[in-house]
């Protein structure tokens, strides 16, 4: 008499998502948003000053200005269009928000040298974070994503070279001008190695449950 095998079954639990959206109609303000970021970095002293301090290669106006959307239309209509997909990536993770909202709660201005980098971390007392791609020269850094169970991983053996990409521990995100990315803060992430001969000119931000 054979044996059946019984039967099994495998679920994916506990998904980690991540939001990428090509803003075609954003596009044309790059060159606009690449003169707003440049024009930031010349003037924003303190803003220069915090990037040498913190070793941060090139500028990042991340402790400095809190008024881009003032300052620079371009940026106003950047936010527009970045609230509307933040919008669409609530639903995705189908929180309910209650009375709440969501809203941005700090945006910044990183333009990156070539040969810079920045080192794996979170965005704390956020919920959404993201980066939208003004200006990514061939060559210039990915953002990285890890998976946020890989310090409690282990013993566990290597995955295997073409192991796919949603099994990964470290999966690249390779953008291109007018990408957005959003991801949820607590996601740990980095930006790789800038080896483009130019500067790679992005826009952060985050949102908050309020």
């Amino acid at each position: 008499m054979s044996k059946t095998a019984s039967p099994s079954s495998v679920e994916s639990l506990f998904v980690t998502r991540i939001y990428r959206a090509e803003l075609a109609e954003v596009v044309p303000l790059n060159g606009e948003l690449a003169a707003s970021c440049r024009s930031a970095a010349e003037d924003d002293e303190a803003g220069q000053d915090w990037s040498d301090e913190h070793g941060y290669t090139g500028y990042t106006s991340y402790a400095s200005l809190d008024d881009l959307s003032w300052r620079f239309p371009a940026v106003k209509e950047l936010t527009k269009h970045i609230d509307r997909h933040v919008k669409g990536f609530a639903k995705i993770l189908e929180w309910d928000l209650g009375g709440r909202k969501l809203e941005l709660d700090s945006l910044w201005i990183n333009v990156l040298d070539p040969g810079g980098f920045h080192g794996s971390h979170i965005h704390p007392n956020s919920v959404i974070s993201g980066t939208y791609y003004v200006d990514v020269p061939e060559g210039a850094s990915t953002l990285r994503f890890e998976d946020p169970r890989l310090g409690f991983m282990m013993g566990s053996p290597p995955k295997k070279a073409k192991a796919a990409r949603e099994v990964q521990p470290f999966v690249p995100m390779v953008p291109k001008p007018g990408t957005l990315l959003l991801w949820e803060s607590w996601l740990r992430h980095e930006v790789s190695l800038n080896r483009a001969e130019t500067e790679r000119i992005t826009i952060s931000f985050n949102y908050a449950w309020r």
